[in-house]
């Protein structure tokens, strides 16, 4: 519409100075729409203001959701190290347990060996104590059986030698008495002494094993002679002859 109008005026003819009308009052009316554009400008404004309200809202919102989101990123951050300062406090403690747990268990099992060590060691002392007892009591049984024998053996003896030892005695001029001690006899003669027909002579005699022994004298006999005397004795067990000779070695030592 403008160029329009500026090509029309270019084309009309000059205009006398004097009578004719000024070139600008032959210029035609133009309407460049300022009232339009105002009021756009003005709709445009209020638009603009609208969205940079509207954008300074929303980043203002961002914002502060973005705070909250990072404030609670630290939150769930120091909660989480919290957690794990606690998940490795428990792993220490769990460690500790199980370190001592084990501890526990080798000493127990050293425990275990040293009492089973000690069960064995003495299952094998029992055993031999239980040997031993079995050959002591074997052997017991030996010497009560010799000892039954052995008093079988006086008694039948005694019953044989009864008549005998009162006949030596009388003979013999002899006294036995028990000499205060268990199987031991002490054997007492008269009339020994061709100066002193009252003077006592006597030996001891010990009966406790089949092998009898002269312990002591009085006057005291020469050890060889006694031995030979009570060595025959054991073996031919004759009480008679054993006492006249005896007897008559105390006679020769008072010669």
């Amino acid at each position: 519409m403008f160029e329009s109008s500026l090509s029309a005026s270019a084309m009309r003819p000059p205009f006398s100075s004097v009578d004719t009308p000024s070139m600008a009052d032959s210029l035609p009316s133009i309407n460049f729409g300022f009232e339009e554009l105002r009021d756009r400008m003005a709709k445009f404004t209020v638009k603009f203001d609208d969205f940079v309200e509207k954008g300074r809202k929303r980043v203002l919102e961002e914002r502060n959701h973005f705070r909250i989101n990072v404030a609670e990123l630290h939150e769930d951050q120091r909660m989480k190290k919290r957690d794990i300062e606690i998940l490795a406090l428990k792993s220490t403690t769990h460690s500790q347990i199980l370190q001592k747990e084990a501890q526990e268990t080798s000493e127990m099992h050293s425990a275990v060996a040293s009492i089973t060590k000690q069960r064995d060691s003495r299952a094998a002392d029992r055993e031999r104590l239980r040997q031993q007892i079995a050959e002591v009591q074997k052997t017991i049984n030996q010497r009560l059986d010799a000892q039954r024998q052995h008093a079988q053996q006086l008694d039948n003896q005694a019953r044989f030698n009864a008549p005998e030892l009162d006949f030596w005695q009388d003979y013999l001029c002899l006294r036995i008495e028990g000499a205060g001690i268990d199987d031991h006899l002490k054997f007492y003669f008269t009339h020994v002494d061709e100066r002193e027909w009252g003077k006592e002579v006597w030996f001891e005699l010990g009966m406790w094993s089949r092998e009898y022994e002269v312990l002591q004298c009085k006057p005291n006999i020469a050890k060889e002679k006694v031995e030979r005397m009570v060595e025959r004795f054991n073996e031919n067990r004759d009480l008679g002859l054993f006492l006249k000779g005896m007897r008559d070695l105390f006679v020769a030592i008072l010669k």
